[in-house]
C-alpha cells in the first residue's frame, strides 16, 4: 500500500489517539487502586479444584469487580462460557413467570432471540410466561424518551434492558451519557423497575461505567474487552447485592449461590488480564481510529468515524457486497497469529439467524479483544472490526485486509 497514504493517516489520527491514552490513565488508575485497596498478593493467584469452596482468590477478584464498576456485589466466574451465556443468567435469575422485559434500543443481540424468544426455543424466558416488548430507537439511533417514559410509566416492567455496543445494529454504541438519560428516565417513571446494560464491548473505553450512571446491574464477557487478551474464558455480572443474590442462584443453585465454583488456574489469568486491560482497550481503540480513517479515505462509508467519540471497541465498515464483507474478513484473519492459513468461508452459526463469516484468529478460541472482524452475511453486508493486542499488530492486520479488498 501507498505509504504516503498510510504516513498520511497516521498524521490526521495523532490527536484522536492521544485522547484515547488520556482515558487509559484514569481507568488504569482505577484498576491499579483496587489492586492495592485489596491487597492482592501471590496466595491470590491461586485456584481451587471440586466445589471450590473457600476460594480466597476468587473472592477477592469479585470485590475488586464490585469496587472498579462502583456496585455492591459482582460475579465473576469462568463457568460463564460468553457474553450470551452471562446475560442469559442474569435474565433468568431476575425475572419470573409473568414479568415483563423490556429492551429500550429495539431487538437485542442476534443471539439473545432464542433466550427471549423471538426465535421459539422451548427453554426460553416466552416458554416461562415471562413478556418480552421493545421500544426501537429513533431516527439518528436515538432513544425515544417519551414512549420509554409513557411505557415504564405504568409501573408493570420488571426489567428494562439496553445494549451499549452496536452488536450488528448499524449504529454507533450509545454514549455514556446517552445511556444515563435513558435510565434517569427509567428510574423517575418507576424507581422500582430494574436497569441492565450488555456492557459487552464496552468497558474501559470511557472514563464511566453503566454503574457509574444508576444502571442496576451490568453483563459482560472475559474474552473481550476486561479480559486483556489473557483470561481463557469467563463472564462478569456486577450490581446491586439482591440481584447478584438471585443470579448466583441462577448460575449455580437455589441454596449454593456464590459459595462453590472452581477456579483452577483461573485466578493469576483472570487477575493479570484485568491489570492489563485499560492499555489492551486503547490499543484496540487505536487500532479501530486507524482503521476508520483509512477506509474513509478510500471511499467506504464507516461507524464510528475517526474522530468521533468511542463506546465501544467496534469499527464498522459497510461494504454493501457480500464478497467484499468475505474478502475484508479474510484478511484480518490471514494477518492473525493464529490459524492465518484458514481459508474463511460463511457458514451457520449457533444462535444466529443469518449465516455468519467471522476472522478470529487467537490464542483464545472466539476472543474479540485479540483481533476479529465478522459479520452477518446480509445487506448491506457490514463488516464489524474488533480488538488488536497492540496497535502495530493491529496496523498491519488491517492494511493488509484493505489491500486485499482493493485487489
Amino acid at each position: 500500500m501507498n505509504k504516503e497514504l498510510i504516513a498520511e493517516v497516521e498524521r490526521d489520527i495523532e490527536v484522536e489517539l492521544r485522547k484515547q491514552e488520556a482515558i487509559e490513565e484514569v481507568t488504569t488508575t482505577k484498576v491499579l487502586n483496587a489492586f492495592k485497596k485489596f491487597k492482592v498478593n501471590e496466595s491470590h493467584l491461586n485456584g481451587t479444584t471440586g466445589y471450590g469452596y473457600n476460594d480466597f482468590g476468587r473472592d477477592t477478584i469479585e470485590e475488586m469487580y464490585a469496587e472498579i464498576f462502583h456496585t455492591e456485589d459482582a460475579l465473576v466466574r469462568n463457568q460463564f462460557i460468553s457474553g450470551t451465556h452471562t446475560i442469559s443468567t442474569t435474565l433468568f435469575g431476575i425475572l419470573r413467570p409473568g414479568d415483563i422485559v423490556l429492551s429500550i434500543n429495539g431487538k437485542p443481540y442476534d443471539t439473545l432471540d432464542e433466550v427471549i424468544g423471538i426465535r421459539e426455543n422451548p427453554s426460553s424466558l416466552a416458554a416461562y410466561g415471562i413478556k418480552y416488548e421493545q421500544i426501537d430507537l429513533l431516527e439518528g439511533n436515538k432513544f425515544d424518551i417519551e414512549k420509554i417514559k409513557e411505557r415504564v410509566s405504568k409501573k408493570d416492567i420488571k426489567l428494562v434492558i439496553m445494549q451499549r455496543s452496536r452488536g450488528y445494529a448499524y449504529r454507533n454504541a450509545f454514549l455514556i451519557e446517552e445511556m444515563e438519560e435513558a435510565i434517569k428516565t427509567v428510574k423517575e417513571a418507576c424507581p422500582t423497575t430494574y436497569v441492565m446494560v450488555d456492557n459487552c464491548y464496552g468497558e474501559f473505553t470511557d472514563i464511566k461505567e453503566p454503574t457509574d450512571i444508576g444502571a442496576d446491574v451490568a453483563v459482560g464477557s472475559l474474552i473481550k474487552n476486561i479480559g486483556g487478551g489473557i483470561a481463557p474464558t469467563g463472564g462478569y455480572i456486577v450490581g446491586k447485592k439482591e440481584l447478584i443474590d438471585l443470579i448466583s442462584d441462577r448460575y449455580s443453585a437455589p441454596g449454593l449461590g456464590k459459595e462453590g465454583g472452581a477456579t483452577f488456574d483461573f485466578n493469576r489469568k483472570v487477575l493479570q488480564g484485568l491489570f492489563m486491560a485499560p492499555h489492551i482497550v486503547t490499543e484496540a481503540k487505536k487500532v479501530g481510529i486507524f482503521a476508520a480513517r483509512l477506509l474513509e479515505k478510500l471511499g467506504y462509508e464507516v461507524s464510528p468515524k475517526y474522530n468521533e467519540r468511542r463506546s465501544d471497541i467496534v469499527q464498522m465498515v459497510k461494504l454493501n457486497d457480500p464478497d467484499k464483507l468475505i474478502k475484508f474478513c479474510q484478511g484480518i484473519q490471514s494477518n492473525s497469529a493464529i490459524d492465518s492459513a484458514v481459508t474463511l468461508e460463511a457458514c451457520d452459526m449457533p444462535g444466529y439467524e443469518s449465516k455468519i463469516v467471522m476472522a478470529s484468529g487467537s490464542f483464545t478460541s472466539g476472543s474479540s479483544i485479540e483481533i476479529s472482524c465478522d459479520g452477518p452475511v446480509r445487506p448491506p453486508y457490514v463488516a464489524y472490526l474488533q480488538g488488536g493486542l497492540t496497535y502495530t499488530y493491529g496496523k498491519i492486520a488491517v492494511i493488509d485486509a484493505v489491500e486485499l479488498l482493493e485487489k
